[in-house]
């Protein structure tokens, strides 16, 4: 009982202190690389540009007004584990962004070549979201209203929904500043999708694992003690020599069947080993069951 609390304890922690750092790594991006250049992927932060050029109201504000209204949105439609993390991140944000505001003024691109700017303004916030979709939380503001397009409608695809939900703000960028502002902002939407997409494949990975072995104990008891999942073994024989194994597979992530692999050498265990990558597992024990 004392080992479950602290497990779901650290947890806890884990998952706030990845929000914390993820959501630093895109106040970077979007206050020092998005801001001074006008770029307008999106988002609340693309619509905080907008507001800022149009109204005397800075963007660091009407990103903590909006991102408040959202939140309201996503505590009815996602509900009030959702509400709580994207609530802390969307406060983080705020923060930092007025942070940054105050202490390190921009009256300027920073490094003066749009291109290099735009990687980062891409990269940065790209790679955060995705480590927020990851642990069930979010930025606030327009991911908020792309989650409920995913959970409501048959698009399954964060990276599609979210392109769909901010292509508006590119729209809207080529009145507000110009067409070249719109057509870097279009590509930044289109290479932040694709980004997005790519970090959550490779945070989803896991190994679809086929083991063929003379003795199934040591390695089953490994996966189900050790690495605390599940495994199925069948009798199985040898086309070549026709002598009798076992057939074992196992679903782990990447660290976990770097384990397993470890175990087998170290154990010195007759056995044959398959791993195929796979993103799309369903089942008790995995975050996107």
């Amino acid at each position: 009982m004392e080992h479950n609390k602290r497990e779901k304890i650290m947890a806890y922690v884990s998952q706030y202190a990845i929000i914390t750092l993820s959501i630093t790594i895109m106040s970077v991006g979007v206050y020092f690389f998005k801001f001074p250049n006008n770029f307008v992927f999106g988002g609340v932060t693309g619509a905080a540009a907008l507001v800022a050029k149009l109204t005397p109201l800075s963007a660091a504000a009407f990103s903590s007004w909006a991102n408040m209204i959202l939140l309201v949105v996503g505590l009815i439609f996602l509900g009030k584990k959702f509400a709580m993390t994207t609530g802390y991140a969307s406060v983080v944000m705020s923060a930092e962004l007025m942070f940054l505001e105050k202490f390190f003024p921009m009256h300027g691109s920073l490094s003066n070549q749009p291109m290099l700017d735009l990687l980062f303004a891409i990269a940065l916030p790209a790679i955060a979201s995705a480590l927020l979709f990851n642990v069930g939380a979010s930025s606030g503001g327009t991911d908020v209203i792309a989650l409920i397009v995913e959970k409501y409608t048959h698009i399954h695809s964060i990276a599609v929904a979210l392109f769909l939900t901010d292509l508006f703000m590119v729209v809207a960028a080529c009145f507000v500043f110009n067409l070249y502002t719109a057509l870097y902002s279009f590509v930044g939407l289109t290479v932040k999708s694709l980004v997005i997409d790519a970090v959550l494949e490779r945070i989803k990975m896991c190994k679809a694992i086929l083991i063929i072995c003379d003795d199934k104990d040591p390695i089953c008891n490994f996966v189900m003690r050790k690495l605390v999942r599940g495994a199925t073994y069948t009798p199985c024989f040898g086309a070549y020599t026709d002598k009798p194994h076992y057939m074992i597979y196992t679903t782990l992530t990447n660290r976990e069947a770097g384990q397993l692999q470890e175990f087998i050498h170290k154990e010195n265990l007759n056995a044959f080993i398959s791993m195929l990558s796979t993103t799309e597992v369903f089942g008790k024990g995995f975050n996107h069951a």
